[in-house]
């Protein structure tokens, strides 16, 4: 595990995009990049999509990550500034993410696990809607959802798929998910719900033979899901870094005014 104190040595990963490597090229200008295992910082060149899989790759070293958006919206990443980058990078505000944890059964029996840092979805694969039943710490709260599909949503993935499902804005520290359905048919006022952090969500797929379900954690997916399990994971959290004038906080509020 990455010990934290001030940072002086810098590591730098950067999407395929011409836009991130010209970017790569210039902090390679200005400063001694080294590799990720001596580094202190990692930052990370590209978009939203990037920031997210960096995460994923380095997240059990405990380094902290610093994004700088080369891509389109950045809403996980800072703004692309070259100069003063040590400074900025002793200077930013630290914060922890703790995954989801998805444990999908398949049809066929096979078990894999995977972890998401914006959310779990089910989507449906067939023209026929999903028929989910839904469990929460054991007790079942709908025998039947139809649907296009369902999600669990971190605080910091709650902007994102959740958003676009007419989802909750989350703000970060309030130590709840988002249950969020997709297109729900059946039960027909059922938007959704807001869980403590703690809760363990169970879903089984009823006909999943005839009405085939997937399972993404972030961008792992798996298809024709039986059983899906959703937790929050805090042995395994993420260290991120933002600009104290840019904070993903401060944004995560800010959405909910945007009209």
């Amino acid at each position: 595990m990455h010990t934290l104190g001030p940072i002086e040595k810098i590591a730098c990963v950067a999407s395929d995009t011409p836009k991130a490597q010209a970017g790569l090229e210039q902090l390679a200008g200005l400063y001694d990049l080294v590799p990720a295992d001596e580094a202190d910082a990692l930052v990370a060149l590209g978009g939203d999509g990037f920031m997210l899989q960096t995460v994923h790759d380095h997240m059990d070293s405990g380094i902290p990550i610093y994004g700088m958006n080369r891509g389109t919206i950045g809403f996980l990443l800072n703004r692309f500034r070259p100069d003063g980058l040590l400074e900025r990078l002793n200077r930013a505000h630290r914060l922890v993410l703790n995954p989801l944890v998805m444990t999908a059964e398949t049809v066929s029996g096979q078990v894999c696990s995977a972890l998401a840092f914006n959310e779990v979805a089910l989507h449906r694969y067939s023209q026929q809607s999903a028929n989910i039943r839904l469990c929460i710490n054991g007790r079942e709260r709908l025998d039947r959802l139809v649907c296009d599909g369902i999600m669990v949503a971190t605080p910091a993935g709650s902007t994102a798929y959740n958003l676009s499902a007419h989802g909750p804005i989350i703000p970060l520290g309030s130590n709840v998910l988002a249950l969020t359905p997709v297109s729900p048919f059946r039960p027909r006022r059922w938007n959704g719900a807001l869980l403590p952090h703690s809760a363990v969500v169970e879903f089984t797929i009823l006909d999943p033979d005839h009405r085939p379900v997937g399972a993404a954690a972030d961008s792992f997916e798996v298809r024709d899901v039986a059983k899906v399990r959703v937790v929050e994971d805090h042995s395994r959290p993420a260290l991120v870094l933002f600009d104290p004038d840019h904070s993903l906080e401060e944004r995560i509020f800010n959405e909910q005014f945007v009209h």
